[in-house]
């Protein structure tokens, strides 16, 4: 690539990104669709690229697959050109591709956990057409502000977390008060406020771009995924699906038959959470 070799980086842009939190479940049940087909479509989708890509081939494959189908900036603004032997599909279409490979299983299992979490309320909020536009949207504005953070770097981008920091930027817009069990410095299993510890988090991604720490880790992808997210969700939502939804729907509730006990239940649900 170029005009020099260097030594292969891929940019683990998802993992260590996440490591402040790892989110269990929420508290949110489908209110729109009754399946998100997109989401679990998505997932598979990102499984079946890394068996293909990581678990069955051989590290010479999967690092042409890393420079192939990963977003190289230096490569798709025209600092530096890959070699054609190497080129999967055209370099502007890098901007999508890279966020369906990953490095490792943890790498993947940390991004789909996130997506499986938050993304069906996402996809309810939005409609499943609209969902998949904006994942990708997300993905590919993650790319572009990574390549703008770094526009010479031919390390190749990979990982779903541009697009899945978006997809958590609009849960944070859409479910700021329900309720998630996230696992807290990976052993204290707490519910919490989604506002919590999703703002710690969204926080963390532009401290640590702003401070420019670990290398291996693309925060441009992150904080670009973030701000599409965040941005999209207001315009693509369905009608008369609010921002800052302060109703909280717990599972738990489907288990009581009389219309009465259910909405008691919501009621001190909300009171709970001080939004009333």
């Amino acid at each position: 690539m170029g005009s020099r070799q260097e030594p292969l980086k891929r940019f683990n842009d998802a993992t260590k990104g996440r490591s402040m939190f790892i989110p269990l479940h929420d508290a949110n049940s489908l209110k729109h669709i009754r399946l998100q087909y997109v989401t679990i479509g998505l997932i598979v989708v990102n499984v079946l690229v890394w068996l293909f890509t990581g678990v069955l081939a051989s590290d010479t494959e999967a690092n042409a697959a890393a420079l192939g189908l990963g977003f190289i900036p230096a490569v798709v603004f025209d600092y530096a050109y890959l070699e054609p032997a190497l080129q999967v599909v055209p370099d502007d279409l890098t901007v999508v591709t890279y966020a369906f490979l990953h490095l490792d299983f943890w790498h993947l299992a940390g991004n789909m956990l996130f997506l499986w979490v938050f993304g069906d309320n996402v996809e309810d909020a939005l409609g499943h057409f609209r969902f998949l536009i904006f994942y990708i949207a997300c993905a590919i504005a993650g790319a572009l502000f990574h390549g703008f953070v770094a526009p010479t770097s031919e390390g190749p981008l990979i990982g779903a977390s541009g697009a899945v920091s978006g997809v958590v930027a609009a849960y944070f817009l859409l479910h700021p008060r329900v309720r998630v069990w996230v696992l807290v410095l990976m052993r204290i299993p707490l519910p919490l406020p989604a506002f919590i510890p999703l703002a710690l988090w969204i926080g963390q991604q532009f401290l640590m771009l702003a401070l420019g720490l670990e290398e291996n880790v693309s925060w441009g992808a992150h904080v670009g995924g973030i701000m599409a997210g965040a941005i999209m969700v207001i315009f693509m939502r369905r009608r008369g699906v609010p921002l800052f939804d302060r109703t909280i729907v717990p599972p738990r509730a489907a288990q009581f038959k009389n219309p009465s006990q259910t909405a008691g239940l919501s009621q001190i649900e909300r009171g709970y959470d001080g939004s009333r």
